[in-house]
């Protein structure tokens, strides 16, 4: 089983056909919440044009899965994993394992998640990904990339600690809770 969060660039859509198809993944599933600002009416969802994207590179169709999540504006990878749990849940897909794809410094926190959401039955890795123009100079040379890994190293910590705040990490329970 293969995730992938978001999209992007053509760069990133290449970098997540190359994992799908060189790992023999038999589904890759796309997921993640909406674009831009609340305020904006243009957003769009970034599973969907994720979805469209892999098709538009050749991911045959019956490979692709959208999982969608509710719209929300706290809990946002919380939400993106318990809608692949939900959607594989009710297409009868028992995942032997599940392997995340995700930008960055993102990635621990996104590892830990789908972990606490599939529960520890369902082993998950992850893959960092990080644009070539990215990678060049360390991390604490460039502002942007030190405070996404200062702020992803606070939110993983509020995960492993506190679960950020969630009462649960059930998809069932949460989704029960909510009505939706």
């Amino acid at each position: 089983m293969f995730w992938w969060w978001k999209v992007g660039s053509a760069h990133r859509t290449r970098a997540a056909k190359a994992e799908f198809q060189q790992s023999g993944y038999p589904y890759i599933v796309t997921s993640s919440g909406l674009s831009g600002e609340t305020w904006n009416p243009r957003r769009w969802n970034y599973a969907l044009e994720a979805e469209q994207q892999l098709l538009g590179s050749g991911v045959p169709r019956e490979c692709l899965i959208a999982a969608v999540p509710r719209e929300v504006e706290t809990h946002r990878t919380f939400e993106a994993a318990a809608a692949v749990w939900r959607v594989l849940e009710a297409r009868g897909i028992k995942p032997a394992a599940v392997n995340v794809f995700t930008r960055g410094a993102h990635a621990r926190r996104s590892r830990l998640v789908f972990a606490r959401v599939f529960g520890s039955n369902t082993p998950v890795g992850v893959n960092s990904w990080m644009p070539a123009s990215s990678k060049t100079g360390a991390w604490w040379e460039s502002s942007q990339r030190a405070g996404d890994m200062i702020k992803e190293t606070v939110g993983y910590l509020f995960e492993l600690v506190l679960n950020s705040g969630r009462r649960t990490n059930s998809p069932k329970i949460q989704a029960a809770s909510t009505g939706k």
